[in-house]
């Protein structure tokens, strides 16, 4: 059986489907037995939803925030 690190490892590979049926069903066998794992993939695969709504292009604003952020961050050094 899979660790949980060994899982971890796995998950974003799980979740995009490119595990062999074999990794599969001991990822699966694991999450059926770990209640923490299973709360980590519940979690991974929110975050990808979120993910999936941000929009596909480069917002200009959220470019020059970042920029200054961190010019700031810089001058607190």
């Amino acid at each position: 059986m899979l660790s949980c690190k060994e899982l971890v490892a796995n998950s974003s590979d799980f979740l995009d489907s490119l595990l062999s049926l074999r990794q599969r069903l001991s990822v699966r066998m694991h999450l059926a037995m770990c209640y923490r794992c299973r709360r980590f993939i519940k979690q991974m695969r929110l975050t990808q939803g979120v993910l999936r709504r941000l929009p596909q292009r480069q917002i200009v604003e959220l470019d020059s925030l970042a920029a200054k952020l961190a010019e700031l961050r810089r001058l607190q050094r």
